[in-house]
């Protein structure tokens, strides 16, 4: 005759599987979690980078200043301060020889010109080294306001690199960025903004 098993001797063979259901529930809970910070993160990020690089603020300038100044990088920026220069935007033409490509010999020394140019070649071949040059200039020639020539991905840094080296008016115009640049062009700047910010901070 079969015994009839006892009501605990039932439940053992169920048992076991509710604490491995709650392992599972607690797995399922942490990987949520952990994917709303993932997406948190990398919105922040895309917020940070639209607005540091893509799309930043403060750019324009008045109907005169001192000096235009170009900048090395992508984009023609050479061609921008050239426009505005005709434009007798300001007397002084200053521009770097850190540009993708090299500057020409008639840009360097003009001919029947109603500005002034200055190419240099900056040291070091940086932002911070164009910033040091202008900033001599600046005090040599009495300069109270720049616009400085660049693409967007650059109007943050730039400013930030000339503020701490020039105590004149800084304003900023931008040329665009080749479509195949930006990829490159925001992970150098975000790997230039730490190194601006955490490395060096001084002029």
């Amino acid at each position: 005759m079969r015994t009839p098993r006892s009501p605990a001797s039932q439940n053992t063979s169920w048992q076991p599987a509710v604490p491995q259901a709650n392992r599972r529930a607690v797995r399922r809970r942490r990987w949520r979690l952990a994917g709303a910070a993932l997406i948190i993160v990398l919105a922040g990020f895309c917020a940070a980078t639209g607005v540091l690089f893509i799309w930043p603020p403060g750019q324009g300038m008045p109907g005169r200043v001192d000096a235009i100044v170009v900048l090395g990088g992508q984009g023609d920026r050479l061609g921008k301060g050239l426009e505005l220069a005709h434009q007798h935007r300001a007397p002084v033409l200053v521009v770097s020889q850190g540009l993708p490509h090299p500057v020409p010999g008639s840009v360097c020394s003009p001919q029947s010109q109603t500005f002034k140019v200055i190419c240099f070649l900056p040291r070091p071949r940086t932002t911070q080294g164009e910033a040091e040059f202008v900033s001599h200039l600046a005090r040599k020639y009495h300069w109270r306001s720049v616009v400085l020539v660049v693409t967007p991905d650059q109007v943050i840094r730039a400013r930030i690199r000339f503020e701490r080296c020039y105590v004149g008016k800084i304003y900023v115009v931008t040329t665009p960025l080749p479509v195949l640049e930006w990829p490159y062009q925001i992970a150098y700047q975000w790997a230039a903004m730490f190194k601006e910010e955490v490395l060096q901070r001084s002029c």
